[in-house]
């Protein structure tokens, strides 16, 4: 799991865009993994010019966050 995103997102306003393709990445994997909801580009759109949108982090997603974090 993409932890240093996660520490940037999970305290952001959403809806949140993404333009940097490393974050675009990472919300793929949240979003596969039902972490977060999110508009991504399509599975064969390049994503040095793509954008992504994440809608909200799920309640799965914040569990997730929360077993992560230090104590």
């Amino acid at each position: 799991m993409p932890m240093d995103f996660w520490r940037r997102i999970k305290d952001a306003g959403f809806p949140l865009a993404l333009h940097d393709e490393a974050d675009i990445r990472n919300a793929i994997i949240l979003e596969a993994a039902e972490l977060i909801e999110a508009q991504l580009p399509a599975v064969d759109a390049s994503l040095t010019d793509a954008k992504a949108i994440i809608f909200r982090i799920t309640p799965q997603g914040r569990a997730a966050i929360s077993k992560a974090e230090p104590r």
